[in-house]
C-alpha cells in the first residue's frame, strides 16, 4: 500500500489535522524553550481528536526523536557530572513509578504532588531571595527520583529535572541540553515498554507521528530561537512559570478525573 493510500486511511477532517498540528507545534515550542512538557500541554489539546491509548505513544514517538536532535546538536554542552548523578535516581523512580501504578492511588498522589509543584514555583517566583547560592547535590534525592516517578506515573516528571538543574548549572545551554539527555533516556525506556507491549502494532500510529515530524520540528525551531534571546535570569523564570502551569494541570487533571 502507497503512503498516499495509508494516509487517506487516517480518520481525519482538515480541521481535525489543523488542530493536531497546531497542538503538536505549540508542545515542541515548550520543549524547545524547556526540554520538557509536551505531554502536559500537548494531551489535553489532543484528547478531542484522539484518544488516550494513541496520545502517549505517539508523543513518545515525538519526544525521542526531539531530544535526540537536542542532544546531538548539543552534546558538548550536556553536564556529564549532573547526568551521572540524576540517571541512577531517575532509573529508582521509574521503578517506584511502575510499582504505584498497580499498589497506589495515583490519583490522589497526583493532586497531592500537583499542590507541591504549584506552591515550590509560586515560592520560586515571588517569595525566595532574588540571589541564591547554588543547590547543594543531595537535591539530585528528592528531584531525580521524584521525576522518575512521576514520569512513569503520569509521563509528566520532566519539570522535575528542570528545577533541579536550573538550580545547579548557570549556563542555560547546559539546563537544556542536560534536560534533552535525561528525557532521552527516559523515553527511550518508555519506548522499549510500549514496543514489548505491542502499542506500537497500529501502524496508524506510526504513520501519524512521520506526518507530525515537521510540526513537530517547526516547535522546536521557534522555542530554540526564543531561548537565544532570553538571558539566564529569564531563561530559569520561564521554566519556573512552565513549571506552575505543569503542576495547574496535575491538579485540573485530577479534578477532571
Amino acid at each position: 500500500m502507497s503512503f498516499a493510500s495509508q494516509f487517506a486511511l487516517l480518520p481525519f477532517s482538515p480541521t481535525d489535522w489543523l488542530l493536531i498540528a497546531g497542538a503538536i507545534a505549540l508542545a515542541y515550542v515548550v520543549f524547545g524553550i524547556a526540554g520538557f512538557g509536551t505531554a502536559l500541554v500537548a494531551g489535553p489539546l489532543l484528547v478531542g481528536s484522539l484518544p488516550m491509548a494513541r496520545i502517549i505513544p505517539l508523543l513518545v514517538l515525538l519526544d525521542f526523536v526531539a531530544s535526540a536532535g537536542s542532544w546531538l546538536s548539543a552534546r558538548r554542552a550536556v553536564a556529564g557530572t549532573e547526568l551521572r548523578r540524576l540517571l541512577p535516581c531517575m532509573a529508582l523512580g521509574c521503578a517506584i513509578g511502575a510499582y504505584g501504578l498497580v499498589n497506589l492511588d495515583a490519583e490522589l498522589l497526583m493532586l497531592l504532588f500537583g499542590l507541591f509543584v504549584c506552591a515550590y514555583a509560586i515560592w520560586s517566583l515571588f517569595l525566595q531571595p532574588v540571589r541564591q547560592a547554588p543547590m547543594k547535590p543531595f537535591w539530585v534525592v528528592p528531584f531525580g527520583v521524584f521525576g522518575g516517578t512521576f514520569g512513569a506515573l503520569f509521563g509528566s516528571g520532566g519539570f522535575l529535572y528542570a528545577l533541579y538543574l536550573s538550580g545547579r548549572l548557570q549556563a542555560k545551554e547546559q539546563i537544556r541540553a542536560t534536560q534533552s539527555a535525561l528525557i532521552g533516556c527516559s523515553t527511550l525506556v518508555r519506548l522499549g515498554l510500549f514496543v514489548i507491549a505491542g502499542l506500537y502494532a497500529d501502524r496508524q500510529i506510526l504513520l501519524l507521528a512521520l506526518c507530525l515530524l515537521p510540526a513537530m520540528a517547526l516547535g522546536l525551531w521557534t522555542g530554540r530561537r526564543l531561548t537565544l534571546r532570553l538571558s539566564r535570569e529569564a531563561f530559569v523564570r520561564l521554566v519556573t512559570w512552565l513549571v506552575l502551569c505543569s503542576g495547574v494541570a496535575l491538579v485540573w487533571r485530577y479534578l477532571a478525573a
